[in-house]
């Protein structure tokens, strides 16, 4: 075999991470590109070297989106078959929904293939291209520090799994070199220069035109702030943990808000959200945020009632419960 600069890279992130310490079995998550084949060849080469990984899947879901997708998952399975490893492929019927409804059901599919299987460790091939490009269509989207902060290199989630992104230290330009010089079968898909589609327009026109006429280094720059902002915003949200499981309620499903109304306004946003999406896999919108807030600081002597989403959400003695 022969070693690159991006094999390097690859050992150091498997290395460094404490979750892969010992030999586990790893979930795959492909979708058919050039970074899914990239990171096929880089775990295979990997594992050849250290034996680390004692069983290897890879997952693949199909939108139907293409009608070229039949052909595509023949080439796949013809390059993963080589790995004699296995790989599962999904379907996925309805295919008039949104990108984002899309990404959601995808993810659902894959950890639930991964709990069926006991497998605790997912990779993904996010690269630090997709970082950069996920973080313009946020900030747009007037997202938080939680949002712009998103793709991180592990991503913790329910059932004991994880999320690794192996690849989030690689650009694409670094990806398609290593995929040209071991002859990987690249699949060319014709949706990534669909313009209709906004990652697109950042990936070919606005990255390119902040690059030329504002400042060279801006994926630099941009990675840059990604790696600070990852920080800060893990600090808040370890002490917005300790501050939900100080505050709720030890047998229903509430949260004591005298506990939490002095806080800084960070720890109270984030406390409030991860009682909502904890509980009811909700994400709350800033409106419910914004009067929850307002409410904290009122003496109630009759109970407040909010509705959202089919949820009531009371306000009454110290408590913000759902009923």
């Amino acid at each position: 075999m022969t070693a690159t600069y991006l094999h390097d890279k690859f050992t150091n992130i498997i290395l460094k991470c404490q979750q892969l310490s010992k030999p586990i079995s790893i979930l795959i998550a492909l979708s058919g590109g050039k970074d899914s084949l990239c990171l096929i060849k880089l775990v295979e080469d990997f594992n050849n070297l250290y034996n680390h990984f004692h069983n290897i899947e890879y997952v693949y879901i199909d939108h139907q989106w293409r009608d070229d997708s039949r052909q595509n998952i023949k080439h796949l399975l013809n390059y993963t078959n080589i790995t004699n490893n296995n790989t599962y492929v999904y379907q996925i019927h309805t295919i008039h929904m949104s990108e984002s409804t899309i990404r959601r059901i995808r993810y659902q599919i894959i950890i639930q293939h991964a709990i069926k299987n006991k497998i605790h460790i997912i990779f993904t091939g996010h690269n630090q291209t997709d970082q950069l490009e996920t973080f313009l269509l946020n900030l747009i989207r007037g997202t938080g520090l939680e949002g712009l902060s998103s793709l991180p290199l592990i991503r913790r989630i329910k059932y004991y799994i994880q999320i690794i992104r192996p690849l989030i230290k690689m650009n694409t330009g670094d990806i398609l070199w290593f995929c040209h010089k071991f002859n990987l079968p690249i699949w060319s898909d014709k949706t990534n220069f669909y313009y209709s589609n906004y990652r697109n327009r950042i990936r070919y026109e606005l990255l390119p035109y902040l690059k030329a006429y504002f400042c060279p280094k801006i994926e630099y720059n941009i990675t840059n702030f990604l790696n600070l902002s990852s920080i800060e915003n893990e600090y808040i949200k370890q002490n917005a943990i300790k501050l939900y499981v100080n505050s709720r309620h030890s047998c229903y499903i509430a949260i004591n808000y005298q506990i939490i109304k002095d806080q800084h306004l960070a720890l109270k946003r984030r406390t409030l959200y991860l009682f909502f999406y904890y509980n009811f896999n909700k994400y709350l919108n800033h409106n419910i945020l914004s009067q929850l807030i307002k409410y904290m600081n009122i003496k109630h002597e009759r109970k407040v009632r909010i509705i959202w989403q089919q949820l009531k959400i009371n306000i009454y003695k110290n408590w913000i419960y759902i009923q």
